[in-house]
């Protein structure tokens, strides 16, 4: 067998992808595909390399032990996965007698790496004489997938991204490995029987919602009061005023600006209710809102949560088999909300596609505008992948599982409604004075209603939630025509008294949104400057995984759609130096990583810092027994922990987790 090309996907469904397009026949081997003209498609089966563990750089890293730590490699190595074992070696076969290899993993961080430590693995560095170029795919469908393969690119341009996610893992697993390892032996100490796994984004993440809790635990519900003044213009119109509190007002309020004066508010009442007012100032401007923007991962898994109760990882499941399976959508880890402009001339296409799909969208399809072009067509905005849309594959829904089903309803809606106009209106601001006071009204009045008229037409249409309709119905107050200087009467003042709420326990959608916009929970001002210009705690890839990995840790557990904190992962939090629970140096990695991608910091710069700062991680560890854990019992543990170790006193003990899935 001689072969000119080897493509290496990282999975079998891509490189059946790639196949297709390729010369007929197709001679399927084991482990890879021939094509008519000797090319060659392989695959991974995601991961084929995993870090080595701690004893197998020494035996004696077996049995945890505290004088040990930190664990650092002086060489990293790798070692194969026993399970794809077999794999590995069809590719060792295949890379000896290719000329050019073509790296066809997934396009982002992870997908680069991947590919790419199989083919350092295989060849040890040693690439001279071999040709390796990158493939990127975001949609399996054969035009898409001819396109890519026409766009090929050399890899060497991808060399920063895949030694950021090669610095990711390594950190990844000093951090986890090493913070594991020192809080179990503490642990140990007070009686706590079990493993207390630390990771670098887990651990903030059950930072939240341990705080989270706390607060509202220890929240004290008070009242607080708004005024309404009822007015009446000259011609007999009614309409409603707020009152504003004035700076003299200022020590009966509290931080968040309500009244807590019961008194002083029914003072205004008084004071309002039968007198004369008159407009200072009205503000009138016209406004429009454009669509949502189409999906990418997360925003998807939110609004999945929000509609149906869906978590993150049923979502990413089901996302993928639309991907893979049914080549219905294009690939769903994206952390991007834009698309090429490129694209745009598809349009006409996929929409067909997706009313054949979904007849419920043929009306959406027939009156849409494939002449728009909004903001989310920016190739500016687009780097390895774009925004999550519909493919112009056609199919039939009774394909698909009821969940897929849902998703792939969502994906339409957004990507259809760029092709209808911006939702306008009026938005109006008016300044009252009565009796001294000054109360503000506003209204949102519809000019054209746009995109939100599809949108809430398909929602109605779908079953879906009624938010965007409570939306809709917000933006209907009107406001009778005023102007400056005009004459009013207040009829009469309206006392609400109304109570504080404490904040909401998470749930699967508020907790993924809480790791996408990490910035809000974050105080120092120059961490959340970083965390806004990042992707948040975890990528679009781990969110979903990080989230179940906590309850399959017994860290979290689920009280209908509420997320709380058990005993242990409330126990463990309180054990950890504030530094450990806090997203502030998950900021600090995911800028320098960045920075690493963009070829402006090296991997040195990067790596060297971490462990000086490991060290003194562990060093606190040890001055400080976990007493929140003492008498706190252990999780079951899941089948993948019940493995055996040796532990800190020698006894058999459960298996601490796999390196690479301490995140």
């Amino acid at each position: 067998m001689s072969f000119q090309t080897l493509y290496i996907a990282e999975k079998p469904s891509l490189g059946r992808a790639i196949a297709d397009v390729l010369p007929k026949p197709l001679t399927r081997k084991d482990g890879y595909i021939l094509s008519g003209d000797q090319i060659c498609v392989s695959w991974c089966i995601g991961h084929l390399l995993e870090q080595a563990e701690p004893e197998d750089y020494d035996p004696a890293y077996k049995k945890w032990q505290a004088q040990d730590l930190p664990i650092i490699p002086s060489e990293w190595q790798l070692k194969p996965k026993s399970q794809t074992r077999k794999q590995l070696t069809v590719l060792k076969k295949l890379m000896a007698q290719a000329s050019v290899v073509v790296h066809a993993g997934d396009p982002d961080r992870e997908g680069q790496l991947l590919v790419d430590e199989v083919i350092h693995y295989v060849l040890g560095g040693q690439t001279q004489g071999l040709r390796i170029q990158r493939c990127l795919i975001s949609d399996l469908n054969p035009p898409a997938v001819r396109r890519s393969l026409a766009s090929l690119r050399d890899n060497q341009q991808f060399i920063p991204l895949s030694t950021s996610a090669l610095a990711r893992a390594r950190a990844d697993w000093l951090y986890g490995i090493n913070m594991t390892r020192i809080y179990t032996l503490q642990g140990q100490k007070v009686g706590y029987q079990g493993v207390l796994s630390v990771g670098r984004v887990q651990t903030p993440v059950l930072g939240l919602v341990v705080r989270r809790d706390q607060e509202i635990e220890a929240f004290v519900s008070k009242p607080f009061y708004d005024v309404l003044a009822e007015l009446e213009t000259e011609s007999g119109e009614m309409f409603r005023a707020k009152w504003s509190p004035s700076e003299a007002c200022q020590p009966y309020m509290d931080e968040a600006g309500r009244v807590l004066s019961k008194s002083l508010a029914e003072n205004v009442v008084r004071r309002i209710s039968g007198q004369p007012g008159v407009v200072e100032k009205v503000e009138s401007k016209p406004r429009k809102t454009e669509p949502p923007l189409p999906y990418n991962l997360s925003a998807l898994q939110i609004d999945a949560a929000k509609r149906y109760g869906l978590n993150a990882q049923r979502v990413l499941d089901s996302c993928q088999a639309l991907y893979e399976k049914h080549k219905l959508i294009t690939y769903p880890r994206s952390d991007c909300r834009y698309l090429p402009e490129g694209h745009h001339a598809a349009a006409g296409s996929v929409a067909a596609a997706v009313a054949s799909n979904m007849p419920v969208f043929q009306a959406v399809v027939d009156n849409a505008r494939f002449d728009l072009k909004n903001k989310a067509w920016n190739d500016r905005k687009v780097e390895a992948h774009h925004a999550i849309i519909p493919t112009a594959k056609k199919t039939s829904s009774t394909s698909l599982s009821e969940t897929e089903v849902k998703i792939y309803g969502l994906v339409c809606r957004h990507y259809l409604l760029q092709f209808y106009p911006a939702y306008r209106y009026q938005d109006t601001r008016a300044e009252i004075r009565i009796s001294g006071g000054l109360f503000i009204a506003s209204a949102q009045t519809p000019i054209a209603m746009g995109w939100k008229d599809v949108a809430n037409c398909l929602d109605a249409k779908l079953a879906r939630d009624l938010s965007d309709k409570k939306a809709h119905l917000a933006h209907t107050t009107t406001l009778p025509p005023l102007k400056p200087d005009q004459s009013l009467h207040c009829q009469r003042g309206v006392l609400l008294e109304k109570q504080t709420q404490p904040p909401a326990h998470f749930t699967d959608a508020t907790l993924l949104a809480a790791m996408t916009g990490i910035s809000r929970f974050v105080k120092a001002i120059e961490i959340r400057k970083i965390l806004k210009e990042t992707d948040g705690l975890g990528t679009e890839a781990t969110r979903a995984g990080i989230i179940e990995l906590l309850f399959k840790r017994g860290f979290l557990k689920r009280e209908g759609k509420k997320i709380l904190a058990t005993p242990v992962g409330r126990g463990l939090i309180a054990s950890l130096p504030a530094q450990a629970t806090l997203p502030d140096m998950t900021a600090h990695w995911e800028a320098q990583l960045n920075e690493i991608s963009q070829r402006s910091l090296k991997y040195d710069q990067f790596m060297g810092p971490l462990q000086v700062s490991l060290a003194d991680l562990i060093g606190q560890a040890v001055q400080h027994l976990p007493e929140s854990l003492r008498g706190v019992s252990g999780p079951k543990q899941t089948s993948r922990w019940n493995k055996r170790r040796t532990s800190a006193s020698g006894r058999k003990a459960k298996s601490r987790p796999n390196a690479q899935t301490q995140t």
